[in-house]
């Protein structure tokens, strides 16, 4: 998981139109009839796919899985039908939120869905699931007051939340260092509901972290070279090598979150991409 930034100019004008007229009829009907109506209005947030989508560069918001053969869902980070907030407890969820744009997050269905992997037979997927944190304020149709709630679900779109998880040498993801008390809660339970240590994906990270370290060794190899030979040392390609590394943890590429992490594992935060370098690259 990285931080997305959102942005509003890249969704047509036209789309957030038809979901503010969805919005407006929706704030008009009885309580008996929203849902049936927001399901039939699906096809209102699926339209926005597209264009979250370009906001992550194609990657789901909370795996960064890029899998060409999975689908892809507009997830409602609070969700629109119930919330399921412990086993036992289960509310009417966030029907004011449904056609909100600032509340979809562009998921793969294995983060989004509920399913069994057939490798762990765990369940993963968020499916309904919300939960707070104990003694946290929950927003209601009459009280919509969700900025104050205390999710327990890391959100993509927060630098403070992704900032708490990280990625271990072993590809998994874990709370970070400095992450203690309902912040640690917090990351491993969003670890178990996004399904963010599934096999496939900590196989894809560690991949990731193997390129790097195998970039690293022939950067150091040819910096030894251009100390050995001075008067080659202009003509050996290190800066290039240096950029092939930057682009592994752009917000681009494929599990930066996994490419960030093992640079600073190597000692070599210094090639971590600045902001205007991803920007002007990419």
């Amino acid at each position: 998981m990285i931080y997305v930034k959102r942005d509003p100019s890249r969704i047509p004008e036209r789309l957030l139109k038809v979901a503010a007229r969805a919005q407006e009829r929706l704030e008009q009907l009885p309580a008996d009839q929203r849902q049936s109506f927001i399901r039939k209005k699906a096809h209102v947030w699926r339209a926005f796919a597209r264009y979250l989508a370009k906001m992550s560069y194609g990657k789901c918001w909370y795996s960064e899985s890029v899998d060409p053969q999975s689908f892809f869902d507009v997830d409602h980070y609070r969700p629109k039908s119930e919330a399921k907030r412990s086993k036992d407890v289960v509310d009417a969820g966030y029907e004011w939120l449904a056609f909100s744009w600032e509340n979809f997050r562009y998921s793969a269905q294995r983060s989004n869905r509920r399913s069994t992997d057939e490798e762990t037979d765990d369940t993963t997927g968020k499916g309904s699931w919300f939960p707070l944190a104990d003694e946290s304020p929950r927003a209601r149709w009459d009280d919509r007051c969700e900025h104050s709630e205390r999710p327990i679900l890391l959100d993509p779109v927060n630098a403070a939340d992704v900032r708490l998880i990280d990625v271990r040498d072993d590809g998994r993801m874990a709370p970070s260092q400095t992450c203690i008390g309902t912040a640690r809660i917090r990351v491993e339970r969003s670890i178990e509901l996004y399904g963010l240590n599934l096999p496939r994906l900590t196989a894809a990270r560690l991949k990731v972290m193997r390129d790097v370290i195998e970039l690293h060794t022939v950067l150091m190899q040819t910096i030894e070279a251009a100390g050995a030979c001075v008067n080659v040392a202009d003509s050996l390609p290190i800066q290039k090598q240096i950029d092939v590394i930057k682009k592994r943890a752009f917000p681009s590429s494929p599990y930066s979150k996994a490419a960030r992490a093992q640079l600073f594992r190597l000692g070599i935060g210094e090639l971590y991409p600045q902001p205007e370098e991803a920007t002007e690259t990419e």
